[in-house]
């Protein structure tokens, strides 16, 4: 897999397919691997560019606070080392705040922007939730246990659990499968979270814009969904029912359906 030097630091990503460039912006604890249910399916249309941000994966960890904005430089970084000066972009909660970041200051970097389960600015709710994770983290001094253990149930519904409990072990498998990310790293990147704040620079967006959301998510809620398609001028909404904070594994089907079509609505000469 490529590593690159990128806003001084060495950034890992993997690449996958052909067609226009997708950039892929992994949520908060998680690595490249993330999307892996959507890349089969994306690649077959786009190059799909999977991002390990600093703090996670085979990238850099710094021992230094960061932003979300700092995390968007380090994007338009790669892209300017790899030669790909325009590109669709598409994050996940914290790689949502990312990407609105990276569309914001540098919107003629982005050809089209998806948002799944973002928002603009981090409320009381949320920093007390980030604070909770940051707590168990250090106490199981683990990340994956901690993503298992508490972040999950944010993820997905109880439903879920209650059906498919097989499914839910093998996305735990999966993140424990995964390396990594030490205790100090996620504490500085879910301080980024804890501290995202692009509610002034959103109406700077220009790209073509996807916002989704699942109905029964209580992280990410509904809240944040008519603010932001308000005020970013070319935006769509989608909301996917029966899912909390993570459609990409409660309805994959569903949810590469409706974010293959908004992609290649938006390609060069509209995709079939």
């Amino acid at each position: 897999m490529p590593r690159i030097q990128a806003n001084s630091i060495t950034i890992n990503y993997e690449q996958q397919g052909s067609g226009e460039p997708l950039i892929l912006i992994p949520y908060l604890a998680a690595d490249h691997a993330c999307y892996a249910f959507q890349v089969a399916e994306y690649s077959k249309s786009f190059t799909c560019i999977s991002i390990d941000l600093r703090g996670t994966g085979a990238s850099d960890k710094p021992d230094a606070a960061y932003s979300t904005e700092d995390l968007a430089d380090d994007v338009a970084a790669v892209m300017h080392e790899v030669g790909i000066p325009q590109a669709h972009v598409s994050g996940l909660s914290l790689g949502a705040g990312v990407g609105a970041w990276l569309a914001a200051k540098y919107p003629d970097k982005v050809l089209s922007l998806s948002l799944h389960a973002g928002w603009t600015k981090t409320d009381a709710f949320l920093k007390t939730v980030l604070d909770g994770w940051q707590l168990l983290a250090q106490s199981l001094n683990s990340v994956p246990d901690m993503v298992v253990r508490g972040i999950f149930p944010w993820c997905f519904t109880p439903e879920l659990y209650a059906a498919k409990p097989d499914y839910i072990e093998s996305l735990a498998a999966f993140v424990r499968s995964r390396p990594a990310q030490p205790v100090s790293a996620f504490l500085h990147q879910s301080n980024a979270a804890a501290t995202h704040d692009v509610q002034s620079r959103i109406e700077q967006i220009t790209a073509p814009t996807l916002i989704t959301f699942g109905r029964c998510d209580v992280l990410t809620s509904a809240r944040f969904a008519e603010p932001m398609k308000a005020k970013i001028r070319n935006a769509e909404l989608v909301v996917f029912e029966g899912c909390a904070h993570a459609p990409l594994y409660e309805r994959v089907e569903e949810f590469n359906a409706t974010t293959l079509a908004f992609l290649r609505r938006h390609a060069a000469g509209a995709l079939a």
